[in-house]
């Protein structure tokens, strides 16, 4: 499948996106069982039946019970379908009844220590189309970190390789995708961020294909430099039953911003997508509580007090 951007006439090459994005799951899927050292990610190919409102397929990688992760996917997928849903619509209504095929890696890993972050990512093509008239297509993606604990120097070397990250897009595009990232991931019925940010870009399509998909690759490249060694420092940490206690609560906000904010995960419910592929990203245990409030003076407060306010972290 192939279409011109309409301000430029390129001819954007959807099968090297594919191609890099089965490459970049292999990647990262070795990297992080190497890391874990005790279990192995399932492997779920599925294929949508051709008469589905959606078609298309994926390769869903799911790992739980680890020695380091309890639970992480790294989900491959290629859908189409005859029109977009509302969430990919809702900014830009013109694009409302165009047929589509989408792209992407989609990951997020839940580590079994407290003191280890929970990381996520993505990255992502789309393209729509419409009977006479040019197509429309554009990138999206990045990375955002979730500590339960917080640590300075994990949080500088997580902006360091997003900031390298953003070198193809030149001077000034990391604090760009930097504060679009804090303002994504935000909690707003909470009135907080989920964690530290990162980078978040969309609808990208501006220097054409090349600078665009050149970007979306250092993205991609650039998660597992900056999140094992992050893991490697604190999977080893001593924890007890109150640290558990409080990465689990934590875990909540995480579930309510999926459900209730993250566009992946209402384009893909609202598409007719795979449940079980869309939902892999939810952690294996949360706990909620009325009205809790960390204790001052405490490394639960530190937290809220330190780490969960944007701010320049290089």
């Amino acid at each position: 499948m192939s279409a011109a951007n309409p301000s430029t006439g390129e001819v954007p090459d959807i099968e090297a996106v594919s191609s890099y994005l089965q490459d970049l799951q292999n990647r990262i899927c070795h990297r992080l069982e190497a890391l874990d050292g005790a279990a192995e990610f399932l492997v779920d190919r599925w294929q949508r039946p051709a008469d589905d409102r959606l078609g298309g397929g994926g390769d869903s990688r799911v790992l739980e019970g680890g020695a380091v992760f309890e639970r992480g996917g790294v989900n491959y997928s290629s859908v189409e379908g005859k029109a977009l849903p509302p969430s990919a619509t809702a900014a830009r209504p013109e694009l409302a009844g165009r047929a589509f095929r989408a792209l992407g890696v989609s990951l997020v890993m839940h580590p079994r220590n407290p003191y280890a972050p929970t990381a996520h990512a993505n990255v992502r093509f789309f393209i729509a189309e419409k009977a006479g008239e040019a197509a429309v297509w554009w990138f999206g993606g990045g990375f955002d970190l979730t500590p339960y604990y917080g640590f300075e120097e994990d949080c500088r070397h997580w902006h360091e390789q997003a900031r390298a990250a953003c070198e193809p897009m030149g001077e000034g595009a990391y604090a760009h995708y930097k504060q679009c990232c804090d303002e994504y991931f935000y909690i707003r019925h909470r009135d907080e961020p989920r964690g530290i940010g990162g980078l978040f870009f969309d609808d990208l399509n501006e220097g054409g294909f090349d600078r665009c998909f050149s970007f979306m690759r250092s993205v991609g490249d650039h998660f597992l430099p900056a999140y094992v060694p992050i893991v490697e420092r604190r999977k080893d940490m001593a924890y007890g039953e109150r640290q558990r206690d409080f990465q689990c609560y934590r875990r909540g906000r995480y579930v309510e911003f999926n459900l209730v904010y993250d566009r992946g995960t209402l384009f893909g419910l609202q598409s007719g997508g795979r449940t079980e592929s869309i939902l892999m990203s939810m952690p294996p245990e949360v706990r909620w509580r009325y009205a809790w409030q960390p204790e001052s003076g405490s490394e639960e407060a530190a937290l809220y007090e330190k780490f969960l306010r944007p701010r320049d972290w290089l």
